[in-house]
């Protein structure tokens, strides 16, 4: 069945190709389907080195799985919290002073891992921080070993100049096909004794989009919590309730993920407790292929108002708390909501969308340059094969002018550019009309889902960018035009192409 499934492959002229130049090993290679058909060999061997780079990376990325954390506390309250008497004081009367906005902490972390044989990792993690100038940072080693399909475990050993030695274990074992447990303890050692501590978990798959968690914490901070997450293609909901010494909340959160190219989603929670409440409420997007950039509002008593911005970037986060009042103040909650919303739309049209284009039009005049031999040499093949034609087509037309059949005025194949933002644009196109009216058949053309580039008589004028068709053509002694895509079905004559001459 193996061998067969490969001949019917070969049967398709671009894995043939691919099998020509590399053998079964390029046939194996992941992303062939999203490569576009006809492709020469010289493009195809570009796309194939492409892929193997990107593969080559994934696995580097997986091996050393890094991972990094840059948080920037920033105080902001000056902005909303003056104190107008206090200035006039220092000032001698005066309080039109800039406002004092300062970074009261930061914290920064990263990790790696280092894979010593196929069950055994070392993992390397350190952090430093800071707060109102007093600052601290430790180092963690971990080895962590796969035992079997059903679990693993993890040493780890840490130090810090805040406290003394730490030593942790960590295991996960998964119980059943819906249900593990993972537990942790440690000991950390400081000059005030010996500080032990015990975390357990037990997770289940509720059903197919839910699990539900169960967590026990024992040490300086005991809790058990208990939360149900549901995840799904659309939504993204959480509940959860603790009982602890200090922290005791219940907490539900939604978060909407809208079905678009940039992954947008809307997320808000609201959480109680003996801390008083807050809600939040944000947003996060997609700006290019591997950044997300999100921020979220956190309204709450007696937290105040504060604004969130995160930005992910592959690995790596970086976080910016901006704390603005320690009020309720509706001044502070609008422009938290309105200001990253004006920032985002002014940086998305002014920097990243430019960017985005520059980059794309680099792409494409690099692609241009790579494929200018090959275009030359497809237009010189498509123009002899027109002038073969010529004497096909002539018989075609006489015999539907015959019957008022269908006659192909003139036709287009190419970049058009009709959107007056892009009038810099050239648009490229060819003359495909001899081409297309050789297809006609008993007053009939009929064109499948494929690019058209492949066609007889046809070649690609702008290789990596939309094409369309544009077809103006005479049925009955009526005009007809359509426009379609590249590689969508086509099938004239049709009523809905009519042009309407009564106006």
């Amino acid at each position: 069945l193996q061998r067969e499934r490969e001949e019917r492959r070969l049967h398709d002229p671009q894995s043939r190709a691919i099998y020509d130049i590399y053998g079964k090993r390029g046939l194996e290679v992941e992303g062939w389907e999203v490569v576009e058909r006809k492709r020469t060999p010289a493009e195809i061997r570009e796309e194939y080195e492409r892929l193997q780079r990107e593969r080559e990376e994934r696995r580097l990325q997986q091996r050393t799985n890094p991972k990094g954390t840059i948080s920037v506390g920033i105080d902001a309250t000056d902005l909303f919290d003056r104190y107008e008497e206090d200035y006039e004081e220092i000032s001698g009367g005066g309080s039109g002073g800039l406002p004092h906005i300062e970074i009261n902490r930061m914290h920064i972390s990263q990790s790696i891992e280092a894979p010593l044989t196929t069950s055994d990792t070392v993992i390397l993690s350190g952090s430093l921080s800071t707060h109102n100038g007093n600052g601290g940072g430790n180092i963690n080693l971990a080895l962590r070993r796969v035992t079997s399909a059903k679990g693993w475990g993890e040493v780890e050993f840490g130090a810090g100049d805040t406290h003394g030695p730490l030593f942790g274990l960590k295991i996960f074992r998964n119980l059943t096909s819906h249900c593990f447990t993972t537990a942790h303890c440690g000991m950390q050692f400081s000059s005030r004794g010996i500080r032990p501590g015990l975390t357990t978990m037990l997770a289940r798959h509720l059903d197919k989009n839910t699990m539900g968690y169960l967590q026990w914490r024992w040490g300086t901070q005991s809790s058990m919590n208990t939360s149900i997450v549901r995840d799904t293609k659309s939504s993204h909901l959480t509940f959860a309730v603790q009982l602890g010494i200090p922290h005791t909340f219940i907490m539900m959160s939604y978060q909407y993920k809208f079905q678009d190219d940039d992954q947008t989603k809307i997320k808000g929670s609201v959480k109680s407790g003996f801390f008083g409440t807050v809600v939040e409420y944000g947003a996060e997007t997609k700006i290019s292929r591997h950044s997300v950039l999100g921020a979220t509002v956190s309204v709450g008593v007696p937290q105040g108002v504060s604004l969130k911005i995160k930005l992910n970037r592959a690995s790596q986060t970086y976080f910016f708390p901006i704390h603005l009042t320690d009020q309720l103040l509706p001044s502070a909650v609008f422009y938290a909501t309105v200001g990253p919303l004006v920032f985002y739309l002014a940086i998305q049209r002014l920097v990243i969308r430019p960017y985005l284009h520059a980059q794309q039009e680099q792409e494409l005049e690099k692609q241009r340059e790579s494929s200018a031999s090959d275009i030359a040499k497809k237009k010189q093949e498509a123009e002899a094969a027109v002038l073969l034609m010529q004497e096909s087509v002539r018989r075609i037309i006489e015999a539907e002018e015959s019957r008022m059949g269908l006659i192909i005025l003139n036709a287009w194949y190419g970049k058009f550019v009709t959107d007056n933002s892009r009038k810099h644009e050239r648009a490229r196109v060819i003359d495909v009309t001899v081409p297309l009216q050789c297809l006609v058949k008993d007053s009939k053309l009929v064109l499948t889902e494929a690019s058209k580039a492949g066609l007889p008589g046809f070649y690609d004028p702008c290789v990596g960018e939309e094409k369309s068709l544009k077809v103006l053509y005479q049925f009955r002694g009526v005009m007809h035009q359509v426009l379609c895509g590249d590689t969508e079905a086509l099938r004239i004559p049709k009523q809905s192409h009519r042009i309407d001459n009564d106006s």
